[in-house]
């Protein structure tokens, strides 16, 4: 029988004080837990307080998804990063973007919350896989999962499914 090796690097752990924390930022929404967003995606925060369904970033035109109803006014949109240079997008929203630092074992897993679980089609958009359109007034339909952090629900979405739902309305 052959000895198993040990290779010469062991982590002790993966959480320590500087990569057991995430760096997120929440951004205001309406109608629906805030977002919780990955600091690292923001490519930009800039004034904006016209609505519109495309912006224009360094010679770029993103798709934008709004945060907020169409009867309240824009103050900001978020430019985030996608896969692809195609696939950035930008986030319409209201309100101030707050920075956090949070510990991973502060970030708890939560169902939808009753008032947010409406998977009904308002409209005859395109659907998703699921049958759901991809629409600011559905939640279930770019959804990644809700998590609870000191006791404030938060969405985290599915921005991959955003951007390339997004990218192929547009073509």
């Amino acid at each position: 029988m052959k000895q198993i090796l040990k290779h010469s690097f062991e982590a002790v752990s993966l959480l320590t004080t500087n990569n057991g924390m995430l760096d997120v930022t929440v951004i205001p929404a309406v109608n629906q837990p805030d977002w919780l967003i990955p600091s690292s995606l923001i490519l930009s925060v800039e004034n904006c307080a016209e609505r519109t369904s495309t912006y224009n970033w360094q010679q770029q035109a993103l798709m934008v998804f709004h945060l907020l109803p169409q009867d309240q006014s824009p103050e900001t949109i978020v430019v985030l990063e996608g896969n692809t240079s195609d696939h950035r997008l930008a986030l319409q929203t209201a309100g101030k973007l707050q920075p956090r630092q949070v510990r991973i074992s502060e970030v708890k897993d939560i169902d939808v919350p009753e008032q947010f679980d409406n998977s009904e089609p308002l409209n005859n958009m395109d659907t998703d896989d699921r049958g759901l359109p991809l629409n600011e007034n559905v939640v279930l339909s770019y959804l990644f999962q809700t998590v609870m952090i000191d006791d404030k629900t938060y969405l985290v979405p599915d921005l991959d499914k955003i951007a390339h739902q997004l990218i192929d309305l547009d073509s």
